[in-house]
């Protein structure tokens, strides 16, 4: 918890004077939020984006708070299990891959001929990745005597409940759904304010559905079977996308089961429903399974089995009270939601409308709680759907209906997975980071594999896309554009989350076992990858800066070339990471050597006519100059290696390269106005950060908060934004990546006022900070591990004191550009108190 004991907080207000102002509690205790973190609504959701999302890392339902048709007395759960997906394990189909690397760099680095190379490229693609698939659909129809009237849905972040109530001739009627992580159930709970009002019929159906049975008196069962194949837009085969197949192994069975507990009432079977009448309350319980036995094993579980395992998971359920459900549940979920707060200025009372309607009114005045809202949400988001043992979340976390979804609704790597876990330590929820590490550990073995069979290269690779079965190839089967199908850099990318995962958390035990052998195998590939440029400096080739183009010599756009400025960062990261932790854990210091040898031969960044950081090696015109990617820009966020105070002039050129992008319509989709805000943060522009997350909530934002990517035919979830904007609000208020802790480095002009607490700062510390008129007021700290922390105040002001938890003044040395240095020791709470400088 990031709390301090009360008698820490005592001590350290009597002796600041501030007493009256602090708000002591226990280190075991769970503080409520101090107003509810609730998004609401006056009318049930019309579309499937509209609902509202419940989870549990691995079942997830998207709860409509109406029927599909719209009708307020009816109630929809849209389903899904985050192990259903198409497909197999697969070879990725590409071997004689390999074969074409020397004519590819011939075509770059001799002959200059980039479109001979991106021809080339596509002959080194294999297989497309498979797609993540909805469960099913749990429908109930009301029967009432009248229409509903005080109609009101809402989702409370703190509980972690979906929440729907109306009234019908006097008779209060309320249905809540939450999702259970101790024990793995979706819950319905219905009530009347009067005996035996209710009567409903219950429903389960799946696009994917095999059959509808009724094993029970109360009880309805589902099967059903993913495809086996299914082909993305533009993929070969996309025409007739889904392959369906009777084969076992060859898409995996599924099994959904419902329990109907109708207490006063009547619960019968009719033609695979189930018809509730006369009760005083109903519960609905939904179990699911699948016949996912791990990615390098075919999923060709008998559908018995999938059955038994669903049926087990609700008799368990079944002897718990609804009430013991929803208390574990939500005790599970405060333990992580409650360990973060944040209030931006006074109450505004903006609350007591709906959540849609402070939406539209975002870009006409500022609505502080509205962005302290959004940025729980995201919180709320990363806690539903990742968590321990669970998959990853993907680019909709675990919630989606179609068979068909956009870009599969798997992980790419090419920046989307890799947002989704930005906020996971800042935000303090680094257990929801552990499925992201599973899932590292798993691509590095696939890996292994693509690197030989794709390069002959040790060591490990990962390209573009991510599915279930780990796929490691680059995809595209001779179609794909080479800028995001040939693109080969995530695996340095993925393993920048392992090494801040130690920076945070100073696990030694998590960098000896599990992250630096992720990592070494990384740079094993990439230091076999890196080739002589003939100018005296090491290259990769070919190289592809994501999704991105430039006019090659003949004016046409090409997307192959050599040392793009992505990969040399990212190599640069990893190799200086794997030197770190091999310092830190006293091993491979030979390999290291070669790491820093390498390093120091790296094409540095590099300044371009426009006074830009250069995306590419060659200073080359772009031929899509408000491209959503940014990824030359890496340096700056996620990473570490261009920052204002150490490398000035490097910083001037990113916020050139910045503002250009857009200037000409760049960041126009949500996950890459989320990385504007993080780039302005990291230029510590707070001004510029609030008008682009302005922006978000204006053009991006949907009425459930959800992240948007604008489609003709509407928006299209991508829950990547909202990860990248949670992050963003967390680095405005706190700052670590350069050894420092910076406080308030990039708040905005209107967050004038407010108070955060919980956030985390690399080395192990916990940070809690209040401020009023854009000036810190105090701060608390505690740190995991007894070391020296640099600490850097806002501009025009200084620290005072600091004074230990026992009152005791704490040493500090002057350090540079107004920080202080002092030692905190384990488990101690801080107090610092400012001065204006």
């Amino acid at each position: 918890m990031s709390r301090f004991t009360r008698r820490e907080l005592l001590a350290v207000s009597a002796a600041l004077g501030i007493s009256s102002q602090l708000r002591a509690q226990e280190a075991a205790e769970s503080p409520s939020p101090r107003e509810d973190p609730i998004l609401w609504y006056n009318e049930p959701a019309k579309r499937w984006v509209d609902a509202l999302p419940i989870g549990n890392g691995r079942l997830g339902a998207m709860v409509y708070g109406g029927g599909e048709d719209g009708a307020a007395a009816n109630e929809t759960l849209q389903l899904n299990d985050d192990t259903l997906w198409s497909g197999k394990p697969q070879d990725g189909n590409n071997r004689g891959a390999k074969e074409f690397l020397p004519a590819i760099r011939d075509a770059v680095l001799k002959d200059a001929d980039y479109h001979k190379a991106d021809q080339l490229c596509r002959k080194m693609q294999g297989l497309f990745a498979e797609a993540y698939q909805p469960l099913g659909t749990l429908h109930l129809e009301f029967s009432h005597d009248g229409s509903p009237a005080e109609y009101r849905r809402e989702l409370n972040l703190d509980t972690a409940c979906a929440r729907t109530s109306y009234t019908v001739n006097g008779v209060r009627f309320e249905r809540r759904a939450f999702a259970s992580a101790p024990d793995q159930v979706i819950v319905l709970h219905v009530t009347a304010s009067a005996p035996g009002r209710l009567h409903c019929s219950v429903s389960l159906d799946s696009p994917l559905q095999k059959s509808i049975s009724s094993p029970g008196a109360n009880r309805l069962g589902l099967t059903g079977k993913a495809p086996a194949h299914v082909a993305g837009a533009g993929h070969p085969g996309s025409e007739k996308p889904v392959t369906m197949s009777d084969t076992r192994g060859d898409g995996m069975f599924f099994a959904a089961m419902v329990e109907a507990q109708a207490p006063g009432g009547e619960v019968k079977t009719n033609s695979g429903r189930l018809e509730i009448s006369h009760a005083d309350s109903l519960t609905i319980l939904v179990t699911a399974a699948t016949g996912y036995r791990g990615f390098l094993l075919p999923p060709d579980t008998p559908v018995d089995e999938i059955i038994d395992r669903a049926k087990s998971q609700l008799d368990k359920a079944a002897r718990i009270s609804v009430q013991e459900l929803q208390q574990r549940q939500t005790t599970d979920h405060q333990r992580l939601f409650r360990r973060v707060s944040l209030r931006l200025g006074p109450d505004t009372k903006r609350s007591a409308k709906p959540t849609d309607q402070r939406l539209s009114k975002i870009g006409e005045s500022y609505d502080p709680s509205l962005v302290a809202l959004y940025f729980q949400y995201g919180r709320y988001l990363l806690i539903s759907s990742s968590r321990p043992g669970t998959q990853p979340a993907n680019l909709q976390g675990i919630w989606n209906s179609q068979v068909t979804p956009p870009w599969s609704s798997n992980w790419t790597a090419n920046i989307n997975v890799e947002m989704n876990y930005w906020p996971a330590e800042a935000c303090n929820l680094a257990e929801c980071a552990e499925p992201l590490f599973d899932l590292i550990e798993g691509l590095s073995q696939r890996g292994k594999q693509a690197a030989e069979e794709t390069y002959g290269l040790p060591g490990w690779v990962s390209h573009h896309n991510i599915d279930l079965w780990r796929t490691a190839n680059p995809v595209g089967q001779g179609v794909g554009q080479p800028t995001w199908a040939n693109w080969n850099m995530s695996g340095p990318w993925l393993c920048q989350h392992l090494y801040d995962h130690y920076l945070f958390s100073g696990d030694i035990e998590f960098l000896r076992t599990r992250a630096y052998p992720l990592m070494k195998g990384a740079a094993e590939f990439c230091l076999a990858w890196l080739i002589e440029d003939g100018k005296g400096r090491l290259t990769t080739c070919p190289s592809e800066s994501t999704e991105n183009n430039f006019m090659a010599p003949d004016g046409k756009p090409a997307m192959t070339s050599a040392g793009c400025t992505m990969d040399m960062t990212l190599i640069r990261e990893l190799f200086t990471n794997c030197i770190a932790a091999s310092e830190h854990l006293g091993v491979d210091a030979a390999f290291a050597s070669k790491l820093a040898g390498a390093a120091k031969r790296l094409i540095p960044f590099q300044i371009g006519k426009y006074g830009q950081l250069q995306e590419w090696s060659i200073d080359f015109e772009e031929s899509t100059p408000g491209q959503r990617h940014m990824s030359h820009l890496y340096g700056l966020y996620p990473g570490n290696q261009i920052t204002p105070a150490e490398t000035p002039e490097l910083a001037r050129a990113a916020r050139v390269s910045l503002e250009r992008r857009l200037a000409y319509g760049g960041a126009y989709t949500g996950w890459s106005r989320a990385w504007e805000i993080t780039f302005w943060t990291r230029l510590l522009d707070g001004d510029q950060a609030w008008e682009a997350l302005s922006m978000l909530f204006e053009h991006s934002t949907n009425m459930n908060l959800f992240d948007t990517h604008p489609a003709k035919e509407g928006p299209i979830f991508q829950i990547d934004g909202n990860f990248g904007a949670t992050a963003a609000v967390a680095e405005m208020l706190l700052q670590s990546h350069t050894g420092r802790i910076d406080l308030l480095p990039a708040l905005p002009s209107v967050w004038a006022e407010g108070e955060v607490t919980g956030l985390r700062a690399r080395g192990g510390l916990t940070v809690d900070i209040r401020w009023a008129k854009n000036q810190i007021v105090d701060s608390k700290m505690v740190s995991t591990a007894t070391r020296e922390f640099t600490i850097r105040p806002p501009r025009q002001q200084r620290i005072s004191k600091i004074l230990s938890g026992a009152g005791s003044s704490v040493p500090v040395r002057t350090a540079d550009r107004g920080s202080v240095r002092c030692e905190f020791r384990a488990g101690q709470a801080y107090g610092l108190t400012f001065n204006a400088s």
